[in-house]
C-alpha cells in the first residue's frame, strides 16, 4: 500500500514538473524581462544579498576579459532532452533571445575548454569554465516520504546500484556478504558478483545507514538521503552540481568511508555505539538540504548565475552591483 502512494505521489509530481514547465514556456518572454528588471533593481535591498552572490559566484567563477562569444543564441537551445531544456529555458528566458550561451547537457566529468553551463563539474581545481546551474533537477532533487523511526530502522547499511565504476565494485567486492551490510549491484551477474534484489529508495529507507556512492557523475541518491532520517556514507565527492557537494563536511553532513571501504564496518560501529551522533548527522544533512528547498532563493541564484555568465562574456553592460561578481 505504501509503495502504491508513493509511485502515485511521483506520477503527480512528474505530471506537474512538465506541466510548470509548458506553462513557463507560453508565457511572454516580454514579461520575463521586465519581472528580471524589477528583481535586478530590487536586489540591493534584499536581506539575502550577501547569500544571493556568494552562492551565484560559487557556481559561477568566471572572470571577465579574454573569454570568446558563445555559440548559440538562446532561441537555439537543445530542446530533444526535455527536463534538461525545460530546467535551462525556466532561466532563460529572462533574457534576450539573442544573447548566446554555450552548454552540455548530461553528466559532465571533465571542465570545457571554454565557458560552458553544465550540470556537474569537478570539485575544485580550475574548474571556472564550468557553470553549474540547476539541470535535471526532478531527477537529482526528488525526494521520499520517511516515515520510520530511527529506533524502527534495520541497524544496518545499505547500497544498491549499478557497477559502472572501480568505486562501487570495492564495494561490492568487499561487503556483498557482509553480516552488518545489505549492499549489491541490480541487474546480472558482473565480473562474477551476482545480482541483489532491487530495493526502491522507499525500501532503502527502513535501514539506519545508506550509501552515497558517485556513478558517471554525482550520486543521484545523495540528496534524498540527506533530506532523509538515516545517516549517510559516502566517499569524499569528486565532483558536484547545484547541490555543492564540495562544501560537504565529512563528521557534520555524512559519514567519509575509504574508497576501497575497508573501514565501513568500524564506521557503522561508531555510529551504532554514538546515537547522539548520527542525530546529529541527520538534523546537519537535513538543515543542508533544506537551504536549497526556498523558491525564491532558488530562482536569484540562478538569475545571477546567468547575469554573471553574459556579463563576462561581454554580452550584458555591468549593472550596479555587478562589482560583487568580479571582486
Amino acid at each position: 500500500m505504501v509503495e502504491a502512494i508513493d509511485r502515485l505521489v511521483a506520477g503527480l509530481q512528474r505530471l506537474g514538473y512538465y506541466a510548470s514547465g509548458i506553462a513557463r514556456h507560453a508565457v511572454p518572454a516580454s514579461w520575463y524581462s521586465r519581472w528580471r528588471d524589477e528583481i535586478m533593481v530590487g536586489l540591493g535591498n534584499s536581506p539575502d544579498v550577501d547569500l544571493l552572490f556568494e552562492r551565484a559566484n560559487y557556481y559561477n567563477r568566471l572572470t571577465p576579459g579574454t573569454l570568446p562569444l558563445p555559440q548559440v543564441p538562446l532561441s537555439k537551445i537543445d530542446r530533444s532532452r526535455s527536463r534538461y531544456f525545460l530546467d535551462f529555458d525556466q532561466y532563460l528566458r529572462f533574457f534576450e533571445r539573442d544573447l548566446r550561451v554555450d552548454y552540455i547537457y548530461g553528466d559532465v566529468t571533465t571542465i570545457p575548454d571554454k565557458a560552458a553551463i553544465v550540470k556537474s563539474r569537478p570539485v575544485g581545481g580550475d574548474n571556472q569554465n564550468s557553470v553549474l546551474l540547476n539541470l535535471d533537477k526532478f531527477r537529482h532533487f526528488r525526494t521520499f516520504r520517511d516515515g520510520i523511526s530511527w529506533d524502527q530502522k534495520i541497524p544496518k547499511v545499505v547500497w544498491r546500484g549499478s557497477l559502472n565504476n572501480p568505486l562501487r565494485r570495492a564495494l561490492v567486492a568487499r561487503h556483498a556478504d557482509s553480516p552488518f551490510a545489505d549492499v549489491g549491484h541490480v541487474g546480472e551477474v558482473k565480473e562474477g558478483l551476482s545480482p541483489r534484489p532491487f530495493l526502491s529508495p522507499a525500501d532503502q529507507l527502513s535501514f539506519r545507514y545508506i550509501l552515497s556512492i558517485e556513478g558517471f557523475d554525482v550520486a543521484t541518491n545523495l540528496k534524498w538521503i540527506m533530506a532523509s532520517g538515516s545517516v549517510c556514507l559516502m566517499p569524499q565527492s569528486r565532483f558536484e552540481t547545484w547541490f555543492m557537494e564540495g562544501r560537504l563536511t565529512p563528521g557534520h553532513h555524512f559519514v567519509a568511508v575509504r574508497d576501497d571501504f575497508a573501514d565501513l564496518e568500524e564506521k557503522i560501529d561508531m555510529l551504532e555505539s554514538s546515537p547522539d551522533l548520527a542525530a546529529e548527522i541527520v538534523r546537519n544533512a537535513n538543515a543542508y538540504f533544506a537551504s536549497f528547498r526556498d523558491r525564491r532563493i532558488e530562482r536569484l541564484v540562478s538569475l545571477l548565475v546567468l547575469q554573471k555568465y553574459f556579463e563576462a562574456t561581454d554580452q550584458l553592460a555591468p549593472g550596479p552591483l555587478s562589482h560583487r561578481f568580479f571582486a
